[in-house]
């Protein structure tokens, strides 16, 4: 069996991994854009100085060579090729395949604003390249814009803080990291940031840039007039999944890949995992969708179920705090339960005694018996602020005819 795998990301090396454990014998292609493999989530790490290139991976030095994987590094695939079976790649060859996972992520996006798109010193942060490339702008002194406060944007921000450089951050939104924080946590990340030198401008649009006449970009103009002068600027606007190559090639798609619970495309012997998907943008169930379409590439029929609430964490500077669900999905019939303290933050969102979010800031520990409620929709057992010492001691009861403690959701959640 030759397996063809597109992508060295997270999706991409669990299937791989998998794929050698089930078939000791199959023929294994590994095709990549990105010349070395790497974590996303820790290229701020090196942005900031804290990790080597080579301590950003998350394999053992001879994991190809130990799975018999044949890799193609610096390698992007240009087209497929269903009926002839095979895919081609950027230097014209074409490479065959009898099962064929597409695990190749996402691009980020720049923002329709007039000169940003021509400019030299625009910069994503997306992969290790565009990491690169911005540590070799960012000498110490230079002056940097962001657009975009998310967890990608707020990446760049800390990793430029580490290198000595105060960047400005543009925000839609009326808050930083919308997606994962209400308003009271956005508030507490925004003055930690500030404290360190970052500045922000909140519900403030990018309306246009000026330009030097060798293509830089030397200030970026807002909506409100105000020009924010830079030495370079960095996106983190946005992703799209990466299917630009699939045009015309008769796969169905829509924002992202399209694929079935078996992780199947509407082209036989074909099956996506990953950002591509657009299933889910967080590590774990990318390494998940992985080993799901590797199972079913062998035809072991695996169906993939963990497509509940989003989950984030993140920590800066010290603060760690951990969002699952919509935090901001307020409805008529919602029950909101806030706590807070000198060090802790805490909101559930609660409807028909249901979990259906929870942000926790400071003091995460325990927070997998949320995920589970969350995940598994089972009623709580408690009411009010007593969610938050919730354990799963609170859903187990003693068993006299078996004699042992044993996990009883009815007994604690009717």
């Amino acid at each position: 069996m030759r397996y063809v795998i597109v992508g060295a990301g997270a999706a991409g090396i669990s299937a791989a991994r998998t794929l050698r454990k089930l078939d000791k014998e199959g023929n294994i292609t590994l095709v990549s854009k990105d010349d070395k493999v790497h974590s996303r989530c820790m290229l701020h790490k090196y942005l900031g100085g804290e990790r080597s290139s080579k301590e950003l991976s998350f394999i053992a030095p001879d994991f190809f060579e130990a799975n018999r994987i044949q890799w193609m590094p610096g390698t992007a695939m240009t087209r497929l090729n269903s009926s002839e079976h095979c895919i081609q790649v950027e230097d014209g060859s074409s490479i065959p395949y009898d099962r064929l996972l597409i695990a190749s992520g996402a691009y980020y996006l720049i923002p329709p604003v007039p000169g940003l798109r021509e400019a030299k010193n625009v910069f994503g942060f997306r992969d290790l390249s565009d990491a690169q490339a911005i540590r070799s702008a960012a000498r110490r002194g230079a002056r940097a814009v962001i657009i975009g406060s998310g967890l990608v944007g707020m990446d760049a921000a800390w990793g430029l803080l580490e290198q000595g450089i105060k960047p400005v951050i543009v925000e839609m939104a009326d808050r930083i990291l919308p997606l994962q924080l209400d308003k009271a946590a956005a508030a507490v990340y925004q003055r930690l940031f500030e404290s360190k030198g970052c500045s922000f401008r909140l519900s403030a649009k990018a309306s246009g840039t000026r330009l030097d006449e060798d293509g830089y970009v030397r200030a970026l103009l807002l909506d409100s007039q105000e020009e924010l002068p830079c030495d370079f600027l960095v996106v983190a606007a946005g992703v799209r999944p990466e299917i630009r190559f699939l045009e015309a090639c008769g796969m169905e798609t829509g924002r992202g890949l399209v694929v079935d619970q078996y992780l199947s495309t509407t082209v036989p012997h074909v099956y996506g995992a990953g950002d591509v998907c657009g299933l889910s943008g967080i590590w774990p169930n990318a390494m998940k969708q992985g080993i799901t379409a590797a199972k079913n590439m062998c035809g072991i029929l695996t169906a993939y179920e963990d497509v509940y609430a989003m989950k984030n964490t993140m920590n800066f500077f010290g603060l760690p705090s951990l969002c699952i669900g919509d935090i901001n999905r307020i409805g008529s019939e919602t029950q909101v339960i806030t706590e807070e303290d000198t060090n802790n933050y805490r909101k559930a969102l609660v409807e028909d005694g249901v979990l259906t979010g929870i942000l926790l800031v400071g003091n995460i520990s325990g927070s997998g018996i949320y995920q589970y409620l969350i995940k598994n929709r089972i009623k709580l057992p408690v009411f009010g602020r007593d969610i938050f010492r919730l354990s799963f001691a609170d859903f187990y009861g003693f068993d006299n005819q078996k004699g042992k403690f044993v996990w009883n959701k009815e007994a604690c959640c009717s």
